[in-house]
């Protein structure tokens, strides 16, 4: 896969290598195997196979090296795990992602400050925690008949389980204490489980995290017309006769501009820079950047009660990275009546660290987080500063972004929930939970938004086709139109296959149509 020189033209130009990218990908070689696809990543390969976790990286410092790899112009920045806990006020990003150096907060908004983006093979696939849980109630996209099927389609791709803790000595014990208080009056499927995770267990036991690669497969990897082109910054998509025409790239390694023609692209960068690609490209719908979505977090510690070093097993295997199989992690799923959903965990699992360190029982400390749902509103949106640029040369992201007042009262139900939460399985570590800066999620959504119809509101189809320029397809969480609470990837997931199958369903038509007309002038 890879190489330094460009095609003149292909079938099929992606841009991004996340999950949703990688989706389209997959399905292709899949299901249209004569189709030459590109795609194409503005960060560098930071592992083998390309697009692979990094906590798969067994060895500290390598795994160091690809973090900061993947931080663009954010490297060398402090994160949030260097070192310990997180404090009120700071300003840090998580390792592998960078922070935007301006333009995130303005006068009387709460903005976004920690928003965070990543640049590298794999995209944010390559150092998320790997929650898949499906989507409930109002977080479902209701023009979407066949939703559940394609989250089958989505699942299989991510390899999701959840059984990859099945064993782990607190795990039983944390979802009964949790059960408790949280499952009455809740149907079956909404009640306290183990959450749905990309990872899996290899043969020798360790705990393997599915990043782009596990989605792109070996069919991907196999497929003779599939070429991953990295450090290749898209600029512009091309648009001719006011269809998608092929995309524009900067290579980052000689600096030369190349034009790549397409018949169908797919933007799949992130939910900022997608939009941001549109707009450098003038492709400019009322919709695009706007109903920006993050998820406000509450987060809370809590340790074990009852428990005795006898109850932690010295032979418990390390996933690496940090997650250590202890109590898994446990889900409290979303409703329409209570807006948030919660991921309880190892407090090492934890994306942000909690608590200094301690002598304690091993796994015995949990974190606790509900991610809530947001109330959506036009005027949320990422805008772009065509008299300013980012570090690729892009225009520049301004964020604006307000919490409501529906949204600060779902806060402090959140924040009364988790305690309550926190209390059934333990002892708090604080008094009071803390609520994380806007962008912390990092589950943005709704800036490219599917519609069920073209009516200002939304930026593209329910195949994902950008409904200004046919032949254009985004992707991403982006896509996502609905106000969530949960972990979004999965979902995004689902809605690229369907957008991939449409661009195979095309391409096969196409081939059939060109077959006919050949044998008819014979």
């Amino acid at each position: 896969m890879g190489g330094s020189r460009y095609p003149d033209a292909v079938d099929i130009a992606i841009v991004g290598s996340g999950p949703t990218a990688s989706a389209y990908a997959r399905i292709l070689s899949e299901t249209a195997p004569g189709a030459t696809i590109a795609m194409f990543e503005v960060g560098p390969t930071v592992s083998n196979p390309p697009g692979a976790h990094v906590k798969n990286i067994a060895d500290p410092e390598r795994r160091s090296l690809a973090q900061r790899a993947s931080e663009g112009s954010g490297a060398g920045a402090e994160t949030v795990s260097s070192p310990g806990a997180v404090k009120s006020g700071e300003r840090r990003a998580r390792p592998g992602t960078y922070l935007l150096p301006d333009g995130y907060v303005f006068p009387g908004e709460d903005g976004m400050p920690v928003a965070a983006m990543s640049s590298n093979v794999g995209g944010m696939a390559a150092h998320w925690t790997a929650a898949c849980p499906r989507p409930a109630g109002k977080e479902r996209i209701a023009f979407v008949p066949e939703l559940d099927q394609l989250l089958d389609d989505a699942s299989r791709l991510l390899g999701v389980t959840t059984h990859a803790f099945d064993g782990a000595p607190f795990s039983d014990l944390v979802r009964e204490r949790l059960a408790a208080v949280a499952d009455n009056g809740r149907k079956p499927a909404y009640r306290v489980q183990s959450m749905p995770l990309a990872v899996h267990r290899r043969d020798d036991g360790a705990l393997m995290w599915s990043g782009s690669d596990v989605v792109m497969g070996d069919v991907t990897r196999e497929n003779p017309h599939f070429n991953l082109f990295d450090e290749s910054l898209v600029t512009r998509v091309l648009v001719a006769g006011g269809v998608a025409a092929g995309v524009e790239i900067q290579d980052r390694r000689s600096g030369e501009t190349h034009q790549v023609a397409a018949r169908y692209v797919v933007v799949g960068a992130d939910a900022l820079r997608t939009p941001q690609l549109l707009w450098a490209s003038e492709i400019r719908p009322a919709a695009l950047g706007r109903y920006l979505n993050d998820q406000a977090q509450v987060v809370f510690g809590s340790r074990l009660r009852d428990v005795s070093e006898g109850d932690s097993p010295a032979d418990v295997q390390d996933a690496q990275g940090g997650l250590s199989a202890y109590s898994g992690v446990a889900w409290v799923p979303y409703t329409d009546e209570a807006p948030f959903h919660g991921q309880i965990m190892q407090l090492d699992a934890s994306p942000v660290p909690l608590a200094d360190d301690d002598p304690v029982v091993p796994g015995s400390i949990v974190g606790l987080g509900l991610f809530c749902a947001k109330d959506l509103q036009r005027e949320d949106r990422v805008a772009f500063d065509d008299g300013a640029r980012d570090s690729y040369g892009m225009p520049a992201m301004r964020i604006h972004y307000r919490l409501t007042e529906r949204d600060h009262d779902v806060l402090e139900r959140a924040k009364q929930e988790i305690v309550r939460l926190g209390k059934a399985v333990g002892e708090p570590l604080d008094e009071r939970p803390f609520v994380l800066p806007p962008g912390s999620s990092l589950h943005y959504q709704g800036t490219t938004r599917m519609g069920a119809t073209d009516d200002g509101e939304s930026v593209c189809s329910p195949d994902s086709q950008v409904w200004e320029v046919p032949g254009l397809f985004v992707a991403g969480n982006g896509v996502i139109p609905t106000s969530t609470a949960c972990n979004p990837t999965l979902t995004s997931v689902a809605l690229a296959v369907r957008g991939a199958r449409r661009i195979a369903g095309e391409l096969t038509s196409s081939l059939l149509l060109s077959k006919s007309d050949n044998r008819m002038t014979k």
